[in-house]
Order: structure tokens, then C-alpha cells, then sequence
């Protein structure tokens, strides 16, 4: 008898455990009913660190950090950590032809159609699924529901990771056509997107097409200056600074916004809708800076995207009814923080930079400018003889179209080996990546999550049913410790009463 008694009792136990560890899981990220959770949500920003691996953010705390203190401080983006995503692409299964080599390791449009579509899909796809059809993206669906729209970023705004939110296209690499999609591919006779900040100027004004023409016919100010950009109140912008993208913030000219500028001003002409916005921002070249091995640059770009991150989240305090999720597409440069043997890592080397390698190389092969000169200029700490050696050998040995990049490359070098900074490719990495999130909806995005999970909430945010958004709105995070401690909370009370039950029938 007693034996029976203890079997119900591990069955109810088990039983208990295992619906509320599952049922408590779903409800907390409410996807079967998230009503209570997005009805608050007015406003989406959708911010992408472009190539921001774990060891970009951990680097940059390095680089912020008031070295007399014990403790390290805390970046703006740290408190609002809540997971991390996986961000592989479909690649591996994607017929590309015989030439086509098998990537498992993504690129950005894959997951930028990832993020803004919820599918996974080949390397160079721009919002096209596996088959090459149009994905509907959460911009589009933004757009449907009468929201205004922006897209954000300091590399041309035809770029892939702007281009898979608001455009379609078998490649990447097409840029006039993707330029050509922001104008002509319409939502109910509207343009798909009000407010397009970045560069792109070599797309926009060709020989056969001048799309700026077009735009401004059709009611968009458009401005190509920082001054201009202020003084802009439009509520529809088309913002292009750069024939290609952007330079890069600490070697910015004036007359080029940072992202925090672009940012601030999307916000002002978006906000004025009383149906809401959608809004992407991407801090770009944090990614070409992880590609060129350059740690000058990347924390440069860092700092670039942590103010436009800090705008956002001040703009969704007072705001109250804005969402921001905060992430990176996938890790560029295998950055390391500590190389070759020592413990350590120096940011003063890298704060001693008043300009990036690349610049320096520009102006010592571009403008002819003295070698030593010009490292004296531009770098704050004495340069040895050995360093300028190797600058002066790059610079002579280099065949002439490959002098701007071995120049580069020597100057690289310094800042990496006396910081102790290391990479292992000029290529992306696959290893997961952070994610950050404020707001109504916040919990949604936490635990670990794929980079898919993000367009499916958002959709579900923006009210949209599974067939409208292309992909079914799975359960992202989960919470089963939670749900294991309320079932075995419950299975103990029943335990108890079936054994006090058990002792008034004896």
C-alpha cells in the first residue's frame, strides 16, 4: 500500500513539474497570448551592432573603463543585457549552382533577412527566402499597419543589413536595384520607408536614374550635410552623406553626421505619428572595421554606436511606450581581448590614435605626405624605429595599387601588438552574439534566442497572424526552472492532502 501511496505521489510530481515547467515557460514569453505584453508597445527600434560579437562589447568596457578604480564600469548597453542569439544562415543548403561554395558561417544579408523576416536563408539574400521569393519583413508589416518607417545607418543605405529590412533582392550586390526598390516597390501607394539616413550617393544620383529627384518630387527633404540634417523638419527624409558609406566616426568630417545625429532626427520625424514607427539603426562599420583588423577603428565605431544607443534609450524612458532591441548580426574579425601570451590588454594604445590607420595610410600614399610626419601627427605615444621601419618597407615594397592597404595593414599592426589585441580573419565568425532590450515587450527577447525569434516577435508585436508574417511565431526564451519550482510547490500540497487522506480512511 505504502508503495502505491509513493508511486501517485512521484507521478503528480512529475506530472506537476512538467506541465507548469512548460506552461510558466510560454507564459512568460506570452506567444500564445501576448496581449498584456504588446498592447503596450507603441514604437519599435530595432538597433544592429554590425559584426558586434561578445568580444566587440568586452572590449569597449575595457576601453570605457576608469583604469584607477577597481571595479570595471559598466558601458551604456550592460544593464540592458537580457540573452544571446544563435545566427547561422541556411547557406549549406541553398542550390547557388556548381561555382557556389557552401557557407556555414553567415554573412549580413542572410541575417538581416533573418532578423527583419524571421527565415533562415542563403548567404547574399536580401529579404528572399530559399527559393528566391519575397519575404514579408516586420518594416513592410509596420508600414501596413499605418506606422511611419526609418532606416538608420553609416554605411550606404543600400547596404545589406538596411537593404533586407526594406527592399528585396536575390543579391546583395545589386545596389542600383536596391537603391531602384526603395523608390519603386510601394505599401497601399506609399513609399515603404519615410525616413533613410546614411550613405549612397553613388546609388541615388546615377547616369540613368536620379532617385533624389524622385523622392524630393514626391514630398522627401533631402539633405546631404549635418547642417542640413539639423535643421530638417520634415517628417519624410532622405538623408545621403557619403557616396558609399560613411567615414569612420573619429576620422568624420564635419559636414558628416554621427549616428547619434542621424539618429536623433529619425526619431523627431517619426515620433509625430499616432499610429507608431519602426526604426532600424545600424552602427555599420563596427563590422568593415572587424574585416580590415583595425581595433582603432572598431572601438571608434563602438563609441559611434553606444551614443545613438543612449539617445534610443532615452527617447524610450520618456516615451514609455517604445520597444528597443539592441543586437548584432554576427561577429566580425575573430577579435581577441589579450594575444600572444600576456595577460594583458592596453587601451591607452589605442585612445593614443587620433585618426584611424586607414586614414594615415591614405595621406601618406594619396596626399604623399611624409611617413614619419605623419604617424608623429596622428599618434600619441612615441613611435620606435622598428615600427616606423616596418610602415617605410610596406610603403616601398607594396606593389602601387596595394600600397593604401599594406601601409594600413603596418600601421594596423602597432596598435594591435602594443595593445595586445588579436584576430584570426579578416572574415565573419559564427559564435553567438548579445542581446539587449528595453521596454514593454522587453522579456520577449531574453534568454537565448535564434536571430529568427526576432522578426517573429516583433510580428506578433505588431499584431501580425503567422500566415502575414511568413513563419510561425514560435516561443523564443524559457523559463522552466521557474515552472519546476511551482510544480513541485503544487505537487507537494496534493502529495500532502493524499496522505492525509490516506491516514483518515486507516
Amino acid at each position: 500500500m505504502k508503495n502505491s501511496v509513493a508511486k501517485k505521489v512521484l507521478s503528480v510530481t512529475a506530472l506537476s513539474c512538467l506541465f507548469f515547467g512548460s506552461s510558466v515557460g510560454a507564459s512568460n514569453t506570452d506567444y500564445v497570448s501576448a496581449s498584456e505584453k504588446t498592447e503596450d508597445v507603441k514604437n519599435v527600434i530595432f538597433m544592429v551592432g554590425d559584426g558586434m560579437g561578445p568580444a566587440y562589447t568586452t572590449g569597449y568596457r575595457y576601453f570605457k573603463d576608469d583604469q584607477s578604480t577597481v571595479e570595471m564600469e559598466d558601458t551604456a548597453f550592460d544593464p540592458y543585457l537580457v540573452g544571446m542569439q544563435s545566427v547561422y544562415s541556411a547557406d549549406p543548403f541553398h542550390d547557388g549552382g556548381e561555382d557556389d561554395e557552401k557557407e556555414n558561417i553567415p554573412d549580413s544579408a542572410a541575417t538581416a533577412t533573418s532578423m527583419s523576416s524571421g527565415v533562415k536563408t542563403y548567404n547574399g539574400a536580401i529579404a528572399v527566402d530559399m527559393e528566391q521569393k519575397n519575404t514579408k519583413t516586420v518594416l513592410e508589416e509596420a508600414k501596413e499597419k499605418g506606422m511611419s518607417t526609418g532606416l538608420v545607418s553609416t554605411s550606404q543605405i543600400n547596404h545589406a543589413t538596411p537593404a533586407a529590412f526594406g527592399t528585396h533582392d536575390v543579391s546583395r550586390h545589386n545596389y542600383d536595384a536596391i537603391a531602384d526598390d526603395y523608390y519603386d516597390d510601394m505599401i497601399n501607394g506609399e513609399h515603404k520607408v519615410d525616413v533613410l539616413l546614411g550613405g549612397g550617393t553613388d546609388y541615388f544620383e546615377r547616369d540613368d536614374r536620379d532617385l533624389t529627384k524622385e523622392f524630393k518630387k514626391d514630398g522627401y527633404d533631402y539633405v546631404t550635410t549635418t547642417k542640413e540634417l539639423t535643421k530638417t523638419k520634415d517628417e519624410q527624409i532622405l538623408g545621403l552623406f557619403a557616396p558609399v558609406g560613411l567615414d569612420k566616426a573619429i576620422d568624420r568630417p564635419e559636414e558628416q553626421p554621427s549616428l547619434e545625429q542621424m539618429t536623433e532626427t529619425a526619431l523627431d520625424a517619426l515620433k509625430e505619428n499616432e499610429d507608431g514607427f519602426f526604426l532600424m539603426v545600424e552602427g555599420s562599420q563596427i563590422d568593415w572595421s572587424g574585416h580590415d583588423n583595425d581595433v582603432v577603428a572598431a572601438m571608434s565605431e563602438m563609441e559611434d554606436f553606444e551614443k545613438a544607443f543612449q539617445k534610443v534609450i532615452e527617447f524610450a524612458k520618456q516615451d514609455e511606450e517604445t520597444l528597443v532591441v539592441t543586437t548584432a548580426d554576427h561577429s566580425t574579425g575573430g577579435l581577441t581581448v589579450g594575444a600572444n601570451g600576456p595577460y594583458k590588454w592596453d587601451p591607452d594604445v589605442i585612445k593614443a590614435a587620433k585618426k584611424t590607420p586607414d586614414y594615415m595610410a591614405k595621406q601618406i600614399v594619396e596626399e604623399g605626405k611624409d611617413i614619419e610626419a605623419t604617424l608623429s601627427e596622428n599618434i600619441e605615444f612615441d613611435v620606435t624605429e622598428e615600427e616606423l621601419a616596418s610602415v617605410k618597407e610596406a610603403f616601398e615594397n607594396a606593389k602601387e595599387d596595394e600600397k593604401v592597404t599594406e601601409v594600413d595593414n603596418a600601421i594596423e599592426s602597432i596598435f594591435n601588438e602594443r595593445s595586445g589585441t588579436g584576430w584570426t580573419t579578416s572574415g565573419h565568425t559564427g559564435v553567438d552574439v548579445p542581446v539587449y532590450a528595453y521596454g514593454p515587450a522587453s522579456d520577449m527577447f531574453a534568454g537565448h534566442i535564434d536571430n529568427t525569434d526576432n522578426a517573429k516577435n516583433i510580428f506578433k508585436i505588431l499584431g501580425a497572424s503567422d500566415n502575414e508574417s511568413g513563419a510561425p511565431l514560435a516561443e523564443t526564451n524559457t523559463n522552466y526552472p521557474t515552472g519546476m519550482l511551482v510544480g513541485t510547490i503544487i505537487a507537494g500540497a496534493g502529495a500532502l492532502l493524499l496522505f492525509r487522506r490516506k491516514n483518515v480512511k486507516a
